[in-house]
């Protein structure tokens, strides 16, 4: 195989700096798996790892993106066929392995799902991190008996890509929707299926250890004094997801809403999830889970040369949405 490009970045000093390079295929990754890249996206993750604004790779030199989608190219794991669909999403990828911002990436056969029946390559891109750690977070709170029934489900950072994906399939799933932003674009909202939209900036969070009962269950990707809120304001046995911490670190609250109103917090990890688990979420992202606005969510495709000119948006907090990464195209 001939050198092929990559998104690089490099810690010189304590400077960050990253640029595309040619590179040979045993220059990157460890694994026994070569798929050659169709799509990848970009992920506020990926923008933070390239511009240095936040301590997100553990080594360096280190291949960028977090998540890939193409073909086999070659494998030494019997699984998986020179041509098959396949695609990566987390499993450290762009954070402690070389990741999808590459033309070829090498990777083990256990990180690999197959391309689930529903979905093409572009679809699985734009679903990406962000979507399957939505539909994770959506399944945990599944599997501890989350129903529609149990009311409306607040999203915060809805106009996010974790926060908009949870909202379209919540939708779908047959769920009512709040979510709070603190940007508007409530016509946006309200068109991946919000029902209902919440003002941060005019929220009256209160200071009692209870408050009134307002959600069935939250997926919160701000963390901080608002999922401190979102816990004194879940009804009885209502799920809150915690999938981010855009807003803060800190969580102080009380006991008083798990004792006495049963309310479950659960951590979602998307990159260190059971595999087991993972294919399951996976086969529903193509099924049931499919988002019906992902059309809305991930309305922008651009050029694997252009992902350097994007980073500073995502930092700035100037996009809405998802942006799938053509590297060779279907």
């Amino acid at each position: 195989m001939s050198k092929f490009k990559v998104f690089r970045v490099h810690n010189q000093d304590g400077n960050i700096n990253s640029r595309f390079e040619h590179v040979s295929i045993d220059q990157i990754g460890t694994g026994n798996v070569v798929i050659k890249a169709a799509y990848s996206n970009i992920n506020y993750k990926d923008a933070l790892a390239a511009t240095g604004a936040g301590r997100i790779m553990k080594r360096f030199p280190l291949v960028a993106g977090i998540d890939t989608a193409g073909y086999v190219h070659s494998s030494e794991d019997p699984r998986f066929r020179e041509g098959d669909p396949v695609l990566v999403v987390g499993r450290g990828l762009g954070e402690e392995h070389d990741g999808g911002f590459s033309e070829f990436v090498k990777v083990e056969g256990d990180w690999i799902i197959p391309l689930p029946e529903g979905l093409t390559l572009h679809d699985s891109m734009a679903i990406g991190t962000a979507g399957f750690t939505a539909a994770l977070a959506i399944q945990r709170m599944e599997d501890n008996y989350q129903t529609p029934e149990k009311g409306t489900i607040l999203v915060t950072g809805a106009t996010g890509g974790v926060g908009g994906m949870a909202t379209s399939m919540l939708s779908g799933a047959g769920y009512d929707v709040a979510a709070l932003t603190i940007n508007g674009k409530e016509e946006y909202l309200k068109s991946i299926g919000a029902k209902e939209i919440v003002d941060a900036n005019t929220l009256e969070m209160g200071e009692r250890p209870l408050e009134k009962g307002l959600w069935g269950g939250a997926i919160d990707a701000v963390g901080g004094k608002t999922l401190a809120w979102i816990t004194r304001t879940v009804k009885n046995y209502g799920n809150i997801a915690s999938i981010g911490l855009a807003g803060g670190h800190e969580l102080v609250t009380t006991v008083m809403p798990f004792i006495l109103r049963g309310v479950n917090l659960l951590g979602i990890n998307s990159t260190y999830c059971e595999t087991n688990l993972r294919k399951k979420v996976w086969l529903r992202l193509g099924t049931d889970l499919k988002p019906a606005a992902m059309d809305v969510i991930a309305t922008r495709t651009v050029g694997f040369d252009n992902i350097p000119d994007l980073f500073n948006e995502y930092i700035e907090g100037k996009i809405t949405g998802r942006t799938v990464v053509e590297i060779n195209p279907e």
